[in-house]
């Protein structure tokens, strides 16, 4: 077989795979949150309040070497967020229903207002 054929496929993957990355909106945030809160409630002695903020930060600050301070803008923004969603966002699930699209329609109002502060 042709080398030449083969060439498009992994380039076609790379520019998919980077999509995705750039892409990463309020449906990964929503995914994200609702597999942590349902792992994080039905564990023992976990609050719903507690399970909340655990997802929103560990959901909305990306993880990362804790030596990487390449980019300050970007933890100030991170920050905002997770102040705006743990004080605006926290209290919309409950241990029935973690209402994913109403915590991620919130986070993103915080994104946009977060982006707008810190620009």
């Amino acid at each position: 077989m042709d080398k030449k054929g083969l060439r498009p496929v992994p380039v076609a993957y790379l520019v998919l795979g980077m999509l995705m990355l750039a892409g990463q909106s309020s449906a990964s945030f929503k995914s994200c949150y609702e597999s942590c809160f349902i792992l994080c409630v039905i564990t023992p002695n976990h609050s719903v309040s507690y399970c909340s903020f655990q997802c929103l930060k560990d959901c909305i600050i990306p993880s990362r070497s804790p030596f990487d301070h390449s980019n300050i803008h970007k933890d100030n923004v991170y920050f905002c967020k997770l102040g705006c969603a743990s004080s605006l966002c926290s209290n919309l699930s409950t241990k029935q229903n973690p209402e994913v699209d109403k915590v991620g329609g919130c986070v993103d109002s915080c994104s946009k207002t977060c982006t707008i502060k810190n620009t």
